[in-house]
């Protein structure tokens, strides 16, 4: 968990020093690019690809604003079979989770995609997961462990909504069940906004998934959230305890979006939209907006975000099988 945790942390800082850093001759900068994102506009990623599309315009890079194309779909992956097969020339990249390259090859025994199709470009930024609940579940539960303990004197209503199955929330709340010997059963939702409806009315009790997703609910004393899932506190509530801090290190994790382009772009390329990434992470307007979905702006060489992933995959690969998830589950 440390190795993992620093490969993003040490990001930040070498970001600052390869943005700086002069790059390979970029001989003309690219009229367009087009970055792919595999969900809807308007949820928490959608917001990075955007804010940072935006900054990338007058870059050694690129001279315009990059164009954002939803492919919503398939968890994802339909953004990325579209970039396998896109140029690589640097003219599109895609913006995607890390489970989309580091988990999603343990759970689907066919796709039409592997890890090396891509290049790794830039982190972009991180997320910190989150377990919120709502009317359902009575106001004098206010840890993890209390959660735990209502589940299992309320067996009828011990379920948690994650925004699709086999997604890191999934397997966090599955990890916990798993862990603690307490039986929760899954609710998948396409994505995180119908399910943190449901938690808000008293449909289902409880929601794991990107907390950001919670924060507007939740200042409007709507759900609370008993837990995050950082290495620390998140700044955006940091009121509110780590699963670590109340006995759960195992479900510490922090997932990020980073973009990517095509495996054979050439190095220059890479090199110049990882400083124009880089740069665009660093301008205030890009933090807060990212702030407003909970999202924490995080730069990187492409060399640690390539071991970030490879990492991630050791990580979770282990814990997919302890689940038991499948595609075919």
């Amino acid at each position: 968990m440390t190795t993992r945790r620093n490969f993003v942390q040490a990001a930040a800082g070498a970001a600052a020093l390869g943005a700086l850093s002069p790059f390979s001759a970029f001989a003309q900068a690219i009229e367009q690019v087009k970055i792919l994102y595999g969900f809807p506009a308007g949820s928490s990623g959608d917001s990075v690809a955007r804010r940072v599309g935006e900054k990338l315009a007058g870059s050694a890079f690129t001279k315009n604003a990059a164009v954002v194309e939803n492919k919503p779909g398939a968890g994802g992956r339909i953004a990325l079979e579209t970039l396998k097969a896109a140029p690589a020339d640097g003219s599109v990249l895609a913006l995607a989770q890390v489970s989309a390259l580091a988990n999603y090859p343990h759970i689907y025994s066919k796709m039409n995609y592997v890890p090396q199709d891509f290049a790794p470009i830039s982190i972009g930024a991180v997320m910190h997961h989150g377990l919120a609940v709502g009317p359902l579940v009575p106001a004098n539960v206010k840890t993890v462990k209390d959660f735990l303990a209502w589940a299992k004197a309320n067996p009828k209503d011990a379920s948690y909504g994650s925004p699709g199955a086999g997604s890191t929330p999934h397997f966090l709340g599955a990890l916990l069940g798993i862990n603690s010997g307490v039986e929760l059963k899954h609710v998948p939702y396409r994505g995180s906004v119908p399910g943190v409806t449901d938690v808000v009315g008293g449909q289902i009790a409880a929601m794991v998934t990107p907390h950001g997703d919670f924060i507007a609910n939740y200042k409007a004393g709507k759900l609370r959230i008993l837990a995050t899932s950082g290495p620390k506190r998140s700044p955006y509530v940091p009121e509110v305890p780590t699963f670590a801090e109340q006995g759960f290190p195992e479900l510490t994790t922090e997932e990020w979006f980073g973009f990517y382009a095509p495996a054979k772009t050439p190095k220059n390329v890479l090199q110049a939209a990882n400083a124009a990434i880089n740069a665009a992470l660093k301008d205030k307007a890009v933090i807060d907006s990212l702030a407003i979905v909970g999202l924490i702006p995080r730069g990187s060489s492409m060399e640690e975000m390539a071991a970030s992933q490879a990492a991630e995959s050791k990580h979770w690969g282990p814990l997919i099988k302890k689940i038991g998830f499948t595609a075919e589950s």
